[in-house]
């Protein structure tokens, strides 16, 4: 009970941010930290609104047992088909030059000759891209011992066979994918916008409530 208390907490703090703060805790507290950042109310909404990467936003604070779980940031102003394609694109672009995060995917952007409307409207086709926030060597070697000790000696795990390495992957990417930021096309009215998610999946809804 120890070991699986000290891999929890460990997993707590090492979680998805935005802007630097860590996707966790209580709505109020997260929305005074927006506000830090610049972020204000939106009359009109539950959104706080502001920008973020050069685009003007919505930003929403999703909780799940009151503890926060997702910023959703959805873009402000709808454009015309080739502008969201470009805007997704530079995006994904964006996300692969930066050295904050992995991708498990080679190329994620969208081809020149899609016809977005149309897939959209008739096949239902989503658009998203999805990157993960990488963590440090040490939290990640941390995580390792502590699930992989009770059941390897250390000169085991200092030694490790084919089959040991295999699950170290395992474990590892299992535990980069708690940290997933992820943006899809949305669409109103013939228009296009990106909306983007920061999620922190140890709060996520895993069934607990049902």
């Amino acid at each position: 009970m120890l070991l699986m208390f000290s891999i929890v907490v460990h997993a707590q703090q090492d979680v998805t941010q935005f802007l630097g703060i860590p996707i966790d805790g209580n709505k109020k507290e997260m929305v005074r930290k927006l506000k830090e950042k610049g972020y204000q109310n939106d009359p009109m909404s539950e959104a706080l609104v502001g920008e973020f990467n050069g685009t003007n936003v919505n930003v929403f604070v999703v909780t799940n047992n009151n503890k926060v779980c997702r910023i959703m940031v959805a873009d402000a102003n709808n454009v015309d088909e080739r502008a969201i394609q470009i805007r997704f694109n530079k995006l994904c672009e964006q996300f692969k030059n930066n050295s904050k995060y992995l991708s498990l995917e080679e190329n994620q952007t969208i081809s020149e000759d899609e016809d977005i409307s149309y897939e959209m409207t008739v096949h239902k086709k989503r658009y998203e891209a999805i990157f993960y926030q990488k963590t440090d060597t040490i939290a990640v070697a941390k995580m390792l011992m502590s699930a992989l000790s009770p059941k390897y000696t250390t000169e085991q795990l200092a030694n490790p066979t084919e089959e040991l390495q295999s699950e170290m992957v395992k474990l590892s990417i299992e535990y980069l994918m708690k940290r997933p930021v992820w943006f899809m096309i949305s669409d109103f009215q013939g228009k296009y916008y990106i909306t983007m998610y920061y999620d922190n999946e140890y709060n996520r809804a895993n069934g607990e409530d049902l």
